[in-house]
């Protein structure tokens, strides 16, 4: 690919961004009445039912006591499309082409039990075949959207009142080292798309007998 190619694809990759961050969760769906609460299976149940021998399709995502969610993939016609169903996580396709798994979800529906997760939890990714990916969060980050329905809005960091632009913000939460990021909004002020919250989780290091023990108690 030509450098003049990498600059056009790099710059494409940015304005869909901001289209996503702009409107992803601005158009209104059926908010979840509060109190209703459903058990997670376990992880081996949650494995077999997300399977369909697609090895390189992610098809789950599991936190233990938080979040058992299949994964949809975008339509590869529209880089903004979330499912609007409740108990879906939508892989944000844009993420991948830099060797990354984002995850998205309304804040009024999945996105809900996205505000649970905790620095130190396991995040399992199932794929079609069965395969497990183990990663471990260490960071949650919590951003104001200074023009919330504005393409050309900037973030201000709210741990460290640092402003930035979309695009930092994406290379910041998108790029770098293998990671994955679940996305959702911050609701305030009766705004439900006044922030944006994203929680970064890095590779486990796994002990050699890490997968076996697993298994075990997982039986």
């Amino acid at each position: 690919m030509t450098l003049k190619n990498q600059m056009t694809r790099t710059a494409l990759n940015l304005a869909l961004f901001l289209f996503v961050l702009a409107t992803l969760f601005l158009n209104p769906v059926s908010t979840l009445a509060e109190g209703n609460v459903v058990a997670l299976p376990n992880f081996t149940d949650f494995s077999q039912m997300v399977q369909n021998n697609e090895a390189d399709v992610l098809r789950g995502v599991y936190v233990s006591s938080v979040l058992a969610l299949p994964v949809v993939q975008q339509p590869t016609s529209n880089p903004g499309y979330v499912s609007s169903r409740n108990g879906l996580a939508t892989q944000f396709s844009m993420a991948a082409q830099y060797g990354n798994i984002g995850l998205l979800a309304h804040n009024n529906l999945s996105g809900r039990s996205f505000s649970k997760l905790a620095v130190g939890q396991e995040v399992r990714l199932i794929y079609g075949n069965g395969s497990v990916e183990y990663f471990v969060i260490t960071e949650i980050l919590q951003y104001q959207a200074l023009q919330p329905t504005s393409m050309r809005s900037a973030f201000r960091d709210l741990a460290t009142d640092e402003t930035i632009t979309a695009n930092q913000l994406f290379e910041r939460v998108y790029t770098g080292k293998q990671h994955v990021t679940f996305q959702t909004c911050i609701e305030a002020n009766g705004d439900l798309s006044w922030g944006r919250l994203f929680i970064v989780a890095m590779p486990k290091i796994q002990d050699p007998n890490f997968g076996q023990l697993d298994q075990h108690l997982l039986q």
